[in-house]
């Protein structure tokens, strides 16, 4: 099954990606992977769980067309980078979604700088809006696939953000639709089965007469 569709925010962190500070010569960059493309995510959706996954392509429209920050946590108090200033650089390679970010000269990105070289911070995170995903089951298990993206965000995070309020009622009303398309598009196919029954029974009975 197949949606297309634009609703509310949600955020997604990598586990246990690589994060790291760099330098170009004369200013640090903060580097690292915001998303992983063909990598199952853990367990989604509180009440009605899923899982999900990133295909190659689903950032690749956004990140051409779109005003794209780099925050931290998310916060717009805290701007680290942006696409349309050349200071936020963002591209899909092999393994996923590759961030640059050239930090300004602030005390607290400073601060941040040093924060994730001691390793306290290593994770990244982006925030969108779905445009085009598919559900289906494997293995037992309800999945999602990101087929494309609106970004708004990539930022350096603190804690996971994997498991947001919104991300749960947004999950638990698309899972809803899901299994209602699913139910019906069953009940269909068994109403058909039954109307090939009664039209063999039909036909067998003229054949005895």
């Amino acid at each position: 099954m197949e949606n297309k569709t634009v609703d509310k925010r949600e955020i997604r962190t990598v586990p246990l990606t690589e994060l790291r500070v760099q330098s170009d010569g004369e200013r640090p960059v903060i580097e690292g992977h915001a998303s992983v493309f063909d990598s199952w995510s853990e367990t989604l959706g509180g009440i009605f769980p899923f899982k999900e996954k990133v295909r190659k392509g689903a950032f690749a429209r956004s990140i051409e067309k779109d005003d794209i920050r780099a925050l931290f946590n998310h916060s717009p108090d805290y701007v680290l980078g942006r696409n349309k200033a050349r200071t936020l650089e963002l591209m899909e390679d092999d393994k996923g979604l590759l961030v640059r970010i050239f930090p300004p000269d602030t005390q607290w990105a400073r601060d941040l700088t040093v924060s994730i070289s001691r390793g306290d911070i290593s994770q990244m995170s982006f925030g969108f809006t779905v445009i085009k995903d598919e559900w289906s089951s494997q293995d037992k298990q309800d999945v999602r696939e990101l087929i494309e993206v609106k970004l708004y965000d990539v930022s350096p995070v603190t804690f996971p953000a994997y498991t947001q309020t919104d991300v749960g009622v947004k999950a638990m009303r698309e899972y809803e639709s899901y299994l209602a398309e699913k139910r019906s598009a069953e009940e269909s196919i068994n109403t058909k089965l039954q109307e090939k029954k009664r039209l063999e029974n039909l036909k067998n009975r003229f054949k005895l007469m």
